[in-house]
């Protein structure tokens, strides 16, 4: 049965990597946007069924099938995005129109430094008759990059994985399965197909062996524990009939002592009302005694009152003759008050008047100052315009050679006139030349500074990025091991961690229900305890039915037995959690220092590819490096010779010889025009005398007037101080004022009497007051006198009740002590009783669990005959999917179409000269020669035969190697497509050819054409000139300063 379920997995799993699906890939057409060293360009493969990629090393053959890869797939070389985007741009586009199920496809991926790219997807009919610009296509594409990739997936249905191992045939990857060891080529042949999936299946199986395995081992120890349970059963027996009787005796002493307590208290019931009593007429008490202290206080301030209002009535005479003095002081200080305001207003109006007549005289001072300052720079300036007028011989002279000047300057402006033209020709010729020769000169040093930098760098820095680059590949190369190790770490931790919360989720399981149980064996023992001392039959607290001593013992043993199973299975799973923890713990310290010495893995590889990058740049900075030296070269001649402006300087001789025959000379012109500058003061001086001429005899005609206003605000000043009628009236004033008879110190005195004059006016309000309260009060004093007799009585009343309940309370003895002492008692036999009882309940609970004990037992054994049924055939099923298991078995299956495809093509590319044979296994060296079979070794042997016989792989030269390593490779793409569904129709050859003599060219070339028809479209990438002339398509790739170009010639 086992054999079958193996054998049935296994052709299922087979069976589901081939598919009938029609799946193919064929490119339509290419446009790169600034992807590597591709600024702008675009490929069209329409109507190319074999074509070369052809060009020099590093101009970007590579990169262009890189950029098929990743627009579909988003996979590379480079270690982030952001190093495909070309060097000095900030953005990158790839545009991929294909065929693929009887569609046209089209992606385009986007990508901006620094941030996340763009993908859309679209479709459309395929229509041989249009071109890809006049195609509508119709978006596919998803809300995200994520989405819209798992799109392009599900339509194209193959992954990226199988795309480089089977159309696409990368560079330096043809001997890398021959040069592996037997042993590692089943491992690789195993990844292409992906194998793997079944060590997923192996994992799993383990899994649910170990399960298996654990609840045996839990199985087997819960029967060894029954087994020894069982013989416990007559002790248990025994110790129930003692523990009987015992309880019996405890529960009539109980009762006679609780009738003693009931007396107690009843005793201690009446004491405590007679305290309360006591309490409530000690409080009232106090209360009385509290408010007869307040009413004699209140009776000493009344009196206190009484006598202060018979203190202010017996002052009434002194107080009427302290009024009729505040009242005769009142009336003086009001006829004062009318004499100090005429006193104030005569005051006002002689300062109004003072201010008036000074505001008069400023006015009129400033005026005179005004006046006297015109007049002053009159003065000024007419001494100024004398001394101009003193230079007028001497301006009159300067006049006359001015003009002789000017005549000479306009003679040659004339001539300048004809002659500006020529001079302004020749300076814009000499520019020209000028700025020619030092632009050569710039780009001449500019040359030179470059062509020195560059020689400096290849010379000092490619063989260390070669070393470096080496080192590197080591380094990842230990750090890829590692990281599959740590994978696998990983993976046990998961499968431990997923076992460890299984156990714990068990655990939380087992202690709820022992949690349950507990309960329930709680309220089965209090229901019997409770219930025991009436007639009837106790009822159960679970479904409340009649449940009597047999059955409430049959349903505590089960529990019993429950409980003790529950807690067995728990000690298991806690020694598992325990194990299972150390070994997590183990592998979490194992997965941190892996993770240590990883952590730069991704760091490395980008540097990786950043030093990989820079060594395909040095072809190109060489080539650029002798354009550079050429074209300065050709600079340094023509700076030389001046062949770089020889008709500018024809055109500059001719130019000479017109301004010679003119005879025109700056020098005699700017010297003229100095000499018209130099008597041009005069001109300005003449002016300068008119205006001072015209000035003065203005000045002189307004002097007079000004000179008649200054005498005018003097008398006008003095006339105010003297007899103008404003002094008059201020005269006026100031005898009004001395003849008014007021004095402010009198008029000071009699407000200070009047101030001391109004306390009368006080006391005679107190006076009124007491007058009007006298009465009063006194009436309130009689009542309080009253009051406070009333309360005293009430409080000898009070006093007696207080004695009476005390002297009841003395008579009354106090049972507290007795009471505490039998509530001691009671409690402990309680607590006794209540501890035999759960004996009593444990016991018949053990009986119970070991009389059902013995019927779990067989139950039990046949699942651990079915646990143990089950856990063989997921250890078989682990082997049967491991690596000699169905792994082995479809290697067989795929290695004779391997070979027959190998041989196949070998066959075109050798003139059938080589063969090739894989071989699964063959015999171990024995260690003793008398055996007649030797052990049988699994391995991947792969045996290389021609006319010669069979030899190792080694022995071949470079083109044979070649030619051996490209068939199997090839024979490899065609298998895996086949597997993965695809009819391959799409190829791409990036390997060199570098090793093939002429003869070997010829035939790589033959066998190409002989695979063309499987195909429909290969490209192959070459710079082989032989093989780039064997193809009749040829797409050349060259990589100038603005980037890599490309050219199709059909």
């Amino acid at each position: 049965m086992i054999g079958a379920i193996i054998m049935g997995a296994s052709l299922k799993l087979i069976s589901n990597g081939i598919s009938s699906e029609y799946r193919d890939m064929i490119p339509q057409k290419l446009t790169l946007k600034n992807f590597l060293s591709y600024r702008d360009a675009s490929l069209d493969f329409s109507g190319l069924h074999t074509a070369c990629i052809c060009g020099p090393n590093g101009a970007g053959k590579s990169s262009l099938l890189e950029a098929i890869a990743w627009s579909i797939w988003g996979h590379s070389r480079a270690g982030t995005e952001d190093d495909l985007i070309q060097i000095g741009e900030t953005q990158m586009r790839v545009d991929f129109i294909f065929i693929s199920h009887g569609n046209l496809y089209r992606v385009i991926r986007t990508r901006r430094r620094g941030q996340s790219g763009t993908l859309d997807f679209q479709i459309a009919p395929l229509e041989p008759d249009k071109k890809a610009e006049q195609i509508k296509f119709t978006a596919l594409s998803q809300g995200g990059v994520r989405s819209t990739q798992q799109k392009i997936l599900e339509h194209l249905r193959l992954d990226y994985d199988t795309f480089i191992n089977s159309a696409y045939l990368r560079q330096g990857k043809a001997d890398e399965f021959m040069l592996k060891r037997p042993s590692d080529r089943k491992e690789v042949l195993g990844s292409l197909l992906k194998l793997d999936e079944y060590d997923t299946l192996v994992e799993k199986a383990k899994d649910i062996s170990k399960e298996y395995k654990f609840k045996i081992e839990q199985l087997e120890q819960t029967l060894t524990i029954g087994e020894l349970e069982t013989q416990k059963l007559p002790e248990i027996v025994a110790q129930m009939t003692q523990l009987e009787a015992t309880l019996g005796k405890l529960q009539k002493q109980q009762e006679s002592e609780q009738k003693q307590l009931q007396a107690y208290r009843e005793q201690q019931q009446y004491r405590q009302t007679c305290e309360q009593l006591l309490e409530g007429q000690r409080q009232q008490y106090h209360g009385i005694k509290q408010e007869c202290d307040r009413l004699q206080q209140e009776i000493i301030v009344t009196q206190t009152q009484l006598q202060q209002l018979d203190f202010i009535r017996q002052q009434q005479e002194e107080i009427n003759a302290g009024i009729v003095e505040f009242q005769t002081l009142q009336a003086t200080e009001e006829t004062m008050s009318l004499q100090f305001q005429t006193h104030q207003k005569i005051q006002q109006q002689l300062r109004e008047l003072q201010q008036q007549q000074q505001d008069k005289i400023h006015q009129l001072q400033r005026d005179k100052d005004t006046i006297e300052t015109r007049l002053e720079s009159l003065h000024k300036q007419e001494q100024e315009y004398q001394k101009v007028l003193v230079e007028q011989p001497e301006v009159e002279a300067g006049m006359a050679q001015l003009f002789q000047a000017r005549l000479r300057l306009n003679e040659l402006d004339k001539l300048q006139i004809e002659v500006t033209p020529i001079l302004q020709e020749h300076q814009r010729i000499q520019g020209e030349i000028d700025r020619a020769q030092a632009r050569l000169s710039a780009r001449f040093d500019e040359l030179y500074t470059s062509m020195h930098k560059m020689q400096n760098r290849l010379e000092n820095n490619r063989p260390k990025l070669e070393q470096e680059l080496q080192n590197l590949h080591q380094t990842i190369e230990e750090i890829e091991k590692k990281r599959t190790y740590q994978n696998r770490v990983t993976a046990k931790g998961q499968s431990r961690h997923n076992h460890l919360e299984k156990l714990a989720h068990q655990q939380q399981e087992y202690e709820s229900k022992l949690a349950e149980l507990d309960k329930k064996m709680e309220m089965l023992g209090r229901s019997f305890s409770e219930e025991n001392r009436g007639d009837s039959a106790p009822v159960c607290p679970l479904c409340d039915r009649p449940l009597d001593e047999h059955h409430w013992n049959l349903v505590m043993g089960k529990h019993q037995n429950q409980q003790q199973e529950i807690r067995d299975r728990l000690w298991i799973i806690r020694e598992d959690l325990a194990r299972s923890e150390q070994e997590i713990a183990a592998l979490r310290v194992e997965y941190t220092t892996l993770q240590r010495q990883i952590s730069n893995y991704e760091e490395l590889r980008e540097k990786r590819g950043q030093l990989q990058a820079r060594l395909e740049g040095f072809g190109s900075d060489e080539l650029q490096l002798q354009q550079w030296r050429d074209e300065a070269s050709q600079i340094e001649r023509s700076l030389s010779d001046g062949s770089h402006s020889a008709t500018l300087y024809q055109q500059l001789q001719q130019l000479d010889l017109q301004l010679q025959e003119l005879d025109y000379n700056e020098q005699s012109h700017a010297l003229a025009r100095n000499e018209e500058k130099r008597w041009r003061w005069a001109e300005m001086k003449q002016i300068q005398i008119r205006d001072s001429q015209q000035k003065l005899g203005q000045l002189q005609a307004d002097k007079p007037p000004m000179v008649a206003q200054l005498q005018s605000a003097l008398d006008q000043i003095i006339y105010l101080q003297t007899a103008s009628e404003l002094q008059q009236r201020i005269i006026q004033l100031k005898k009004q004022l001395n003849e008014s008879g007021y004095n402010l110190e009198d008029h000071n005195q009699v407000r200070v009497r009047l101030r001391e004059a109004q306390q009368w006016v006080r006391k005679a309000e107190q006076l009124k007051v007491a007058e009007s309260q006298y009465p009063q009060i006194q009436q309130r004093l009689t009542e309080l006198r009253q009051l406070n007799q009333v309360r005293s009585q009430d409080l000898s009343g009070v006093k007696s009740q207080i004695l009476l309940l005390t002297k009841q309370l003395e008579d009354t003895p106090n049972p507290r002590l007795y009471i505490s002492n039998l509530e001691g008692k009671i409690k402990q036999q309680r607590q006794q009783l209540d501890q035999y009882l759960s004996q009593l309940g444990k016991l018949q609970q053990q009986r119970i669990h070991l009389e059902n004990l013995s019927q779990q037992q067989s139950q039990q054994k046949q699942e651990l005959s079915e646990y143990r049924h089950q856990a063989l055939i997921y250890k078989e099923l682990a082997q049967a999917f491991g690596k000699n298991g169905i792994q082995a078995l479809m290697i067989e299956n795929v290695l004779p179409q391997l070979e027959a495809e190998t041989n196949q093509i070998l066959a075109r590319l050798s003139a059938n000269q080589l063969h090739v044979q894989f071989v699964t296994q063959r015999s171990g060296r024995s260690g003793s020669a008398k055996r007649k079979k030797a052990k049988l070794i699994d391995t991947l042997d792969i045996l290389i035969a021609d006319a010669r016989g069979t030899r190792p792989y080694e022995t071949y030269s470079g083109g044979e190697a070649f030619r051996i390593n490209f068939a199997i490779r090839l024979a490899l793409a065609k298998l895996l497509a086949q597997r993965a569904g695809c009819a391959l129709q799409m190829l791409i050859i990036d390997e060199g050819f570098g090793t093939q003599d002429a003869e070997g060219c010829d035939r790589l070339i033959a066998a190409i054409n002989a695979i063309a028809p499987d195909f429909s479209c290969i490209l192959a990438v070459t710079h082989i000139p032989h093989l780039k002339e064997a193809f009749q398509a040829k797409i050349e790739v060259t990589k100038t300063a603005t980037g890599s170009q490309l050219h199709l010639s059909v």
